[in-house]
């Protein structure tokens, strides 16, 4: 048994509800500050740090019994980590620029995404969810949107190859699977139809949903918007999470 291990089992065997609930509430003002303040510029260590955080949520979830009234609270105000509303700094066209994005939940609270409601409007689905434009572009301009679709019982490595076959036809050049950790970690598509000004361009990022199955994200645009709506949906992509 590691150290770790035998810290949980001391803390199960020794701590009244009581006292695990003092403990959790001394926890989740440590998480908050970390998740919550500062510069945006931490944004690469709060994603680091979600890992640790949501290992320290399961383990006061053990500690107070997720059956237990308080359990079931506290397991509730796991959603509430994240706060409905916040301002991020965000790099368009060059230009930073602050912008107020607020608090989504995928299909079933699966996972949780930051959207730009100002510019963009999130549509639940039967089978993905769908991030466009509020208002619908002219019909000259090729699709604009993010798509959020789980593959439960895929695998990600399994799911990158799979698509990457399927896309194929569409975009000649698609390129290699990558591995990447920004602005998700999981595997890359990317791939562009021509280098017009209205070429369709494609980004699939594929994480793992912690079960054994996928999330494929897919943003869309054209080749004109790549610093416009691509760079929106880059930023939105960093604040996915998936919620187990």
């Amino acid at each position: 048994m590691s150290k770790f291990d035998e810290q949980i089992q001391h803390i199960l065997n020794d701590k009244t509800e009581q006292e695990a609930i003092e403990l959790k509430e001394e926890i989740w003002k440590g998480i908050e500050k970390e998740l919550f303040e500062g510069h945006p510029t931490r944004t690469k260590k709060k994603k680091r740090l979600l890992p640790l955080i949501m290992a320290a949520v399961a383990a006061i979830a053990l500690l107070i019994g997720v059956q237990t009234e308080t359990g079931l609270a506290f397991m509730k105000s796991i959603k509430d980590m994240f706060v409905p509303e916040k301002e991020i700094i965000q790099s368009i066209e060059g230009q930073e620029e602050p912008t107020n994005v607020q608090l989504h939940e995928g299909k079933e609270a699966e996972y949780v995404i930051y959207i730009d409601e100002s510019r963009y409007k999130m549509i639940i689905g039967e089978n993905s969810d769908l991030i466009t434009t509020i208002d619908p572009l002219p019909e000259k301009y090729p699709e604009v949107s993010l798509e959020i679709k789980q593959y439960p019982t895929v695998p990600p490595e399994a799911l990158a190859d799979e698509l990457q076959s399927s896309l194929k036809p569409e975009f000649p050049n698609l390129r290699d699977v990558e591995t990447v950790t920004e602005p998700v970690e999981g595997y890359h598509l990317h791939g562009l139809t021509e280098s017009t000004w209205d070429g369709n361009v494609i980004d699939l990022y594929i994480v793992s949903n912690g079960k054994g199955g996928s999330f494929a994200l897919t943003s869309k645009y054209f080749l004109e918007a790549a610093e416009g709506h691509g760079a929106r949906f880059y930023h939105m992509l960093e604040s996915f999470e998936v919620i187990e």
